[in-house]
């Protein structure tokens, strides 16, 4: 993967990574208001007001949402989101073990591409080294991770999703599957790093999913793009006596040309 590899400037991850369950923590977040509770080492960036602010809650709304339609079970999964500060960029991502529902604007999580917490009093998500990974190597605005069980099952069964759907094309190409490490790891980060080269989303195996993009919005479409085309490939792939008619690398190759041109363009 080229360090700068995304024709469209793709910034923004949405959701996604192991979050260790911390006992405890859940009683303190999103519940005292504290919305403008201070970085840790004094630089005083405020959740609450402007950029970081209106991110965050952005953040907060997509991680609820893989939820909400199933992604994710529990705490497991994360989300992240890029901002640019005077300081250089900052990563807000979602913390490890809380329950996104009890997330509040005074719990604002944020780290430098260095992995040094900048913001906030919670752990970051235990899969930082993941969504780090993609912001050093990418232009990705947000990062989504999410353990989909659809997604998850065709990690466990093949190393790269047939094409079953010419939406594979909204990913950069044929969706592969990183071979299995220990969450939050190094190795982990570097597996997924490798099967995501020129696309925008990949499998891990035994894991999940791990999509990025331009927005958060973007990156959550595309996880869930993912799963349904991996949804989509289970259930074809289950009728006994038949096999599914997947694309050729020709067909797909058309169709990553057509999508070039998709969606709305304003006049100027």
């Amino acid at each position: 993967m080229t360090r700068r590899q995304s024709s469209e400037r793709q910034s923004t991850g949405q959701r996604g990574a192991e979050q260790d369950a911390q006992a405890g923590q859940g009683e303190r977040h999103g519940q005292d208001g504290q919305g403008e509770r201070h970085g840790q080492d004094g630089q005083g960036e405020r959740p609450g007001h402007d950029v970081i602010g209106r991110a965050w809650a952005e953040l907060v709304a997509t991680a609820r949402r893989t939820a909400a339609d199933g992604l994710v079970v529990g705490t497991s999964g994360n989300v992240s989101v890029r901002v640019a500060t005077e300081d250089g960029d900052l990563v807000l991502v979602t913390p490890s073990g809380v329950p996104y529902d009890r997330l509040g604007a005074g719990d604002a999580v944020g780290v430098g591409l260095d992995g040094r917490q900048r913001l906030g009093e919670l752990t970051p998500t235990s899969e930082l080294p993941l969504h780090l990974e993609i912001y050093r190597a990418t232009d990705a605005a947000a990062v989504v991770h999410t353990h989909a069980v659809h997604a998850t099952a065709v990690s466990t069964l093949v190393t790269e999703l047939p094409l079953i759907h010419y939406m594979a094309a909204a990913l950069g190409g044929p969706v592969r599957v990183a071979p299995y490490a220990l969450y939050g790891t190094e190795e982990l980060a570097g597996n997924m790093l490798g099967a995501l080269a020129d696309r925008t989303g990949c499998l891990l195996q035994n894991h999940g999913t791990v999509t990025y993009g331009n927005s958060l919005d973007q990156a959550y479409d595309r996880t869930a793009q993912l799963e349904w085309m991996c949804r989509l490939w289970l259930a074809a792939s289950s009728v006994p006596g038949r096999e599914p008619f997947l694309l050729s690398r020709a067909q797909l190759d058309e169709v990553v040309d057509k999508l070039r041109g998709y969606g709305q363009h304003p006049a100027r």
